[in-house]
């Protein structure tokens, strides 16, 4: 699998968690080497993942502290 596929199935299953409330507005998400350690993959690739979601305005990345839920991602993913 490349990591293309990878980064956007790692946001995928992210974005479905967000959808169907498992991960509520302003949930703190794992950190880029827990992800990458869940996953089994780089950092680079987390990194990817969460970009892509917040460009769809799922998350948002507070510097220092880590990567939150936005409050409206239910209605963006509906």
């Amino acid at each position: 699998m490349n990591s293309l596929q990878t980064y956007r199935q790692i946001a995928d299953g992210i974005a479905a968690r967000i959808a169907n409330g498992d991960l509520p507005a302003g949930t703190l998400l794992p950190s880029y080497q827990q992800l990458a350690a869940a996953h089994g993959v780089s950092i680079a690739t987390t990194q990817r993942a969460y970009a892509l979601l917040g460009f769809q305005g799922l998350v948002y990345g507070e510097p220092g502290q880590g990567v939150y839920v936005a409050d409206h991602a239910a209605a963006a993913t509906a």
